[in-house]
């Protein structure tokens, strides 16, 4: 392999080679490497479907390694994972928004009655319940460190809508979280 750069770490470097060279081993580390920290990330931006996540965790893992020659090494790999997992959780969110809208009128979803003091769990319930765009928003600045600019181009819409979701999301989990 070429002078890899120096923020491609010795380990990861072992992973790719392995990878490319087609060693099961290889890709079994890689996957246990990254998969609780993109699963969680995936989980996040599909409002805490386990299993859209785990869907789109296997799915994206799948096109890592179909795609894992392309790696241009200008990121960490980790980096260059976590893009094609938050790309695969926002195909997988628009897919089943467009399922939900057909189904929504016969299964409306319970309301969740906010009885307890402010924990994570219940944080993430609320976030959950935010609307797709504004939680993909939401969870890609505010939790995944994305800047507006990439959040643009990742979801296809403008920097300025980016920003205007964000206002919004947090908005309404203020209003949400405030009956606590």
């Amino acid at each position: 392999m070429p002078d890899s750069p120096p923020f491609l770490l010795p380990e990861e470097q072992r992973l790719l080679a392995g990878c490319l060279a087609h060693d099961r081993q290889a890709q079994y580390q890689l996957y246990q490497r990254y998969k609780t920290a993109m699963f969680s990330a995936a989980l996040r931006l599909l409002g805490g479907d386990h299993d859209l996540a785990q869907d789109a965790l296997q799915d994206a893992f799948v096109e890592v390694f179909q795609h894992l020659a392309d790696f241009r090494q200008q990121s960490t790999l980790g980096a260059w994972v976590k893009t094609i997992v938050v790309r695969r959780a926002l195909r997988t969110l628009r897919h089943a928004q467009r399922t939900e809208a057909y189904d929504h009128d016969r299964h409306p979803e319970p309301l969740v009655a906010w009885r307890d003091n402010l924990t994570g769990e219940a944080l993430d319930r609320a976030i959950g319940e935010l609307p797709a765009g504004y939680r993909a928003v939401f969870c890609l600045v505010e939790v995944e460190g994305y800047a507006h600019r990439e959040v643009a181009a990742l979801l296809a819409i403008s920097e300025g809508t980016s920003k205007s979701q964000l206002h919004h999301a947090k908005r309404l989990l203020q209003q949400k979280l405030k009956h606590l």
